[in-house]
C-alpha cells in the first residue's frame, strides 16, 4: 500500500467512524437508499447454506437481512465503530451468524472459492479505479462456481451518455433550487467531480466491462433510483 493510499485509508475510516451513529440512525429513513437495499437483496436471491461477504456493510443494511437466510455472513468495514453497531444491531434481532472484518475492502483476504455470494452497497464509489476493478477480480476468486457479485452504488460518468447528462443536470437543478446554500454546494462539487475527490463513481458501462473482464458472465445493469444502479454477474 503506498503513503498516497495509507493516507486515504486513514481519512476513510476517521470519516465514517464519526459518521457512524447517523448512519445507523438515518440510513434506514432515506427512501433512496432503502430501495437499493431492497433491490440488491432481491437480485441476490440468498439462499440457506450460503456463504455471504458484505464489502462496506456499515452498521448493517444488508448483512443483517442477508443473515436471516444464508449460513453465514463476514460483514466487512473500515470502521470498527460502524461493526460494534452492526454487532448490537444483529444481537437484537437474535443474530449470531455475522462475522465482524475490520479491514479497507480493497486489501481483504479470503480463501478461493469459499463463498457463494458478494454484496456491497453505497461504498465503492469512494474507491479508485484500479482498487474498483482489483475488488471486482478478488470477488471471482472468492466465489465458487456458480456465486454472483451483486453491486448496489453511484453509478454514473462525466456525462459521456445520455443518462450520465440526465443525472448530472438533475442534481445541479435540485442544489440550485435550495438558494444560496445550493449554489455553494454546487461550487463544492464541481471540484470534487472534476478531481475525483472523496467520490469515484463509474458509468454502468465501466461497471459491466469490470466484470467481464474479470470472467464474469450473465452481467446485467439496472438503473434504481437517480444515480443509483444495481450490477450483478456470475461466476461459472
Amino acid at each position: 500500500m503506498t503513503l498516497i493510499s495509507k493516507a486515504g485509508t486513514a481519512l476513510q475510516r476517521r470519516v465514517w467512524t464519526k459518521r457512524a451513529q447517523s448512519w445507523d440512525q438515518g440510513a434506514g429513513e432515506n427512501p433512496g437508499l432503502v430501495r437499493v437495499v431492497n433491490e440488491v437483496l432481491e437480485k441476490s436471491q440468498p439462499q440457506g447454506g450460503m456463504v455471504a461477504v458484505d464489502l462496506g456493510s456499515g452498521s448493517g443494511q444488508l448483512s443483517i437481512p442477508l443473515a436471516k437466510t444464508v449460513k453465514t455472513v463476514y460483514a466487512v468495514d473500515i470502521s470498527a465503530a460502524m461493526l460494534d453497531l452492526l454487532q448490537k444491531n444483529a444481537t437484537s434481532q437474535g443474530l449470531t451468524n455475522i462475522e465482524s472484518k475490520v479491514s479497507p475492502i480493497e486489501d481483504l483476504k479470503l480463501e478461493p472459492q469459499s463463498v457463494d455470494l458478494v454484496v456491497s452497497n453505497y461504498c465503492l464509489h469512494h474507491l479508485a479505479d484500479l482498487d474498483k476493478e482489483k475488488i471486482v477480480q478478488q470477488s471471482y476468486s472468492w466465489l465458487r462456481p456458480g456465486g454472483k457479485l451483486v453491486i448496489g452504488d453511484m453509478m454514473f460518468g462525466r456525462g459521456a451518455d445520455s443518462r450520465d447528462r440526465e443525472i448530472i443536470k438533475n442534481k445541479i437543478l435540485q442544489l440550485a433550487a435550495k438558494g444560496p446554500a445550493g449554489w455553494w454546494r454546487i461550487i463544492k462539487n464541481v471540484g470534487r467531480f472534476v478531481f475525483r475527490m472523496q467520490e469515484r463513481p463509474v458509468s454502468m458501462a465501466k461497471w459491466e466491462a469490470m466484470l467481464k473482464q474479470a470472467g464474469f458472465s450473465e452481467v446485467n445493469t439496472y438503473p434504481v433510483v437517480a444515480e443509483a444502479g444495481i450490477i450483478q454477474g456470475i461466476k461459472k
